[in-house]
């Protein structure tokens, strides 16, 4: 009796052959538990315990991708072992490709949003690096989705072939209509990665300076001194020498001086010394060079040299007119006087 009933057919197998598939469906959930329950959190563990994040991001892909393909290979086998229709295999076979191209996409699109993040941890700025990741993480999660879904029809029987060709003609006459966009796109990526400014660095370029307030996919814009907004394209920005201010470590200042011709040679000796001394004794400035450069139509010229540690443009103000009034006080203790544009008319009077 219980042979007839494992041997009775329903549309075209066997109980003993559902059973069977059955079985092999659930060891198959079973041997998927036991690894996410044992082994994915050994390794989860491991990977937190790294200083590195590229192991985290394999467990999460594992995680997140690797275990429902395990689920669904679990039901794919289980159901191969039994008779199917033509129609069922297909849509089996067809679900089995979409799970797949689906899975291996958002995997994609992970790896590439890992790597734009590991960029982005090298910048000084990650407010403005936030935003062009986004920008650049959903141009990438586009054309990852676009070759997903050519696989995936391709995968489907659908003939692409005359539609890849198309596109690619189609392609060619957009890229030459829209040369300077696509230039602009591609210094976006340049200033992306090669970083020769980010958003709220102070920059020159040409005779036009400010700071850095967006980076877009196609323009940047720039603050003025004067409080308008400069818009630049990229390309023009990749094309022109820009001066970066924020990065400059420290400021060569120069400033010369000049007296009066009447002032003896004693004192002349003395002035390099005492604006050193000057100099020597402000913050966060160090002294280069002193000398009595040339003499001039009115006065005996005088070139210092001197450096400011680091680029904020008020500080370095404010230690120069410091210096400047020390030096103010100096000569005049001294009793040396500033040369000012004069000229001496000698009158020859005849008898």
């Amino acid at each position: 009796m219980m042979q007839t009933i494992f041997d009775y057919s329903i549309f075209g197998n066997t109980v003993i052959g559902y059973l069977s598939s059955l079985g092999i469906f659930i060891g198959g959930i079973a041997a998927v538990y036991v690894f996410k329950k044992y082994v994915l959190r050994r390794l989860k563990k491991w990977a937190d315990s790294t200083s590195t994040s590229i192991d985290d991001l394999l467990v999460g892909v594992i995680e997140k991708f690797l275990m429902p393909a395990f689920y669904f290979a679990a039901f794919y086998i289980s159901m191969h072992t039994l008779i199917l229709s033509p129609g069922f295999e297909q849509g089996l076979r067809i679900a089995a490709v979409i799970l797949i191209t689906v899975l291996a996409a958002r995997a994609s699109i992970s790896a590439v949003n890992y790597g734009l993040q590991s960029c982005l941890k090298d910048s000084a700025d990650s407010s403005g690096g936030e935003k062009q990741l986004k920008g650049i993480g959903g141009l990438a999660s586009f054309a990852i989705w676009v070759l997903a879904l050519v696989f995936l029809l391709d995968n489907l029987g659908v003939k692409i072939s005359a539609v890849v060709a198309g596109l690619g003609i189609g392609g060619i006459a957009v890229a030459l209509a829209a040369q300077a966009v696509l230039g602009d796109l591609f210094s976006y990526f340049v200033i992306f990665f090669d970083k020769p400014f980010e958003v709220g660095d102070f920059i020159l370029v040409g005779d036009k300076l400010g700071v850095v307030e967006h980076i877009g996919i196609k323009t940047t814009r720039i603050r003025a001194l004067g409080g308008e907004q400069l818009v630049f394209s990229n390309t023009d920005l990749t094309n022109s020498r820009v001066h970066n201010f924020k990065k400059m470590e420290k400021r060569r200042v120069v400033f010369k001086l000049g007296v009066i011709y009447q002032t003896p040679a004693e004192k002349l000796k003395r002035i390099p010394q005492i604006v050193k001394d000057v100099i020597d004794r402000q913050e966060d400035a160090t002294f280069d060079r002193g000398h009595f450069a040339s003499y001039g139509d009115f006065s005996l010229n005088f070139e210092f040299v001197y450096y400011v540690t680091g680029a904020d443009y008020n500080k370095y103000m404010d230690i120069q007119q410091a210096i400047n009034l020390a030096i103010f006080e100096a000569f005049e203790k001294e009793g040396l006087e500033f040369a000012y544009p004069s000229q001496t008319l000698f009158v020859k009077k005849d008898n």
